[in-house]
């Protein structure tokens, strides 16, 4: 019996491989640094698990509507009203089983076979294949040295299938922050081709330093109109498991995306949704330390590479960074690097030619202080022992 060409086409998520490795070889004593995969290190806030308790043991965890609850789409759009500056409704509101379904809504929802997706690079794991099982085409489309966006090659990538760009910021993997110049720019290309925006700002809350991160839907009445919102509880409440998360549109593309979820997966998870909605009533003070966390690590890692004459772009937000291994690279580019240094010094860390990069690859800082630090001495050995190949990007 053969599988479908779609699921047979299908790789598994690079990120999710290489976590699953690193767990594996630590199961079987093998000390590792995991730096593959991005999820805060983080207990969920007291209010999410209190009221994830409550639920189940008030016995009331039954189907919800396809959307999500009223009191949670109500609550989604109070928050959206409040950081982005924009009044939303509940009925712009549809609750996902996480964000990466929000985004997979939206893709199936805006493009089919013909069409294609632009995605800016360095572009997160998934976009592709995602826009791929939507039958459409991802249209990678090179950034800038710093991973900011080349306006001008977006601009000459748009043809008449064009149907959408999805993007993200701050940036998985690079930690970059779009500019408002930058959003409003890309915004002024979707309203002249008539294109959707996809923006997708999970990592929205962790920025730390700069100016905050801009969403398209602030910038005028008229890119809101075309713009998707997509977020979650992962990153900001570390509710990774939880997997909650919701798309913002237009009341009729809101309203799409919950049909088609009302066949793939009947509702969100009752639990999970009303432990978002204690989050989302009131910050909770969790946040704000976790997020000064995340910056002092920042900065630390930051440090860390520079002293190994690594280029690293600028990284805002999120909790990444992304150097430029160019120089320790051989013909199997940044992923024979991870390989190969996960086999020597047990650290992992993922190649940025998943992300459309081959000459980068991606740390992820959501762990301990002191594993940075030795993730730090690991790599850095690893660098010392590897001849170059070539020479730095001046």
């Amino acid at each position: 019996m053969e599988l479908s060409q779609r699921a047979s086409s299908i790789p598994l998520s690079t990120t999710l491989a290489l976590d699953a490795k690193a767990k594996a070889l630590a199961a079987a004593g093998r000390d590792i640094v995991n730096m593959s995969v991005g999820e805060p290190d983080f207990d969920a806030p007291a209010a999410a698990q209190d009221a994830a308790c409550r639920t189940v043991r008030g016995g009331n965890v039954r189907y919800t509507p396809a959307a999500g609850t009223n009191a949670l789409r109500a609550a989604v759009a109070r928050h959206l009203t409040a950081t982005r500056g924009v009044a939303f409704d509940a009925r712009e509101v549809t609750i996902c089983a996480s964000t990466k379904q929000a985004v997979s809504g939206a893709v199936l929802a805006v493009s089919g076979p013909g069409d294609e997706v632009l995605l800016p690079l360095p572009a997160w794991v998934s976009y592709f294949e995602i826009v791929r099982i939507a039958g459409a085409t991802p249209v990678a489309v090179a950034g800038r040295a710093d991973c900011g966006p080349d306006l001008d090659a977006l601009r000459a990538a748009i043809t008449p299938r064009t149907r959408a760009v999805l993007f993200n910021t701050p940036s998985n993997p690079s930690g970059y922050v779009w500019s408002e110049d930058e959003v409003r720019e890309l915004a002024e290309l979707a309203q002249r081709h008539d294109l959707w925006l996809l923006s997708d700002e999970i990592y929205r809350r962790l920025v730390y330093e700069g100016a905050p991160n801009p969403s398209p839907v602030s910038l005028a009445p008229e890119i809101r109109a075309r713009t998707v919102v997509l977020d979650g509880a992962s990153k900001t409440y570390a509710m990774t498991g939880y997997r909650i998360g919701f798309a913002a549109a237009p009341e009729p593309l809101a309203g799409a995306i919950a049909r088609l979820h009302s066949h793939l997966t009947g509702c969100p998870n009752t639990v999970s949704q009303e432990a978002y909605r204690a989050v989302l009533e009131t910050e909770p003070p969790e946040v704000e330390r976790m997020v000064a966390e995340f910056d002092a690590r920042r900065r630390v890692l930051l440090d860390l590479l520079a002293a190994m004459g690594l280029e690293t772009p600028p990284a805002r937000g999120a909790f990444y960074a992304f150097p430029d291994v160019a120089p320790w690279l051989d013909e199997r580019g940044s992923a024979g690097f991870c390989e190969d240094l996960l086999d020597a010094q047990g650290l992992a860390i993922v190649p940025g030619s998943a992300f459309g990069m081959d000459r980068h690859v991606r740390l992820s800082y959501a762990l301990s202080m002191e594993r940075i630090r030795e993730a730090a001495e690991r790599l850095s050995a690893f660098l010392a022992a590897r001849p170059a190949r070539a020479q730095p990007r001046a």
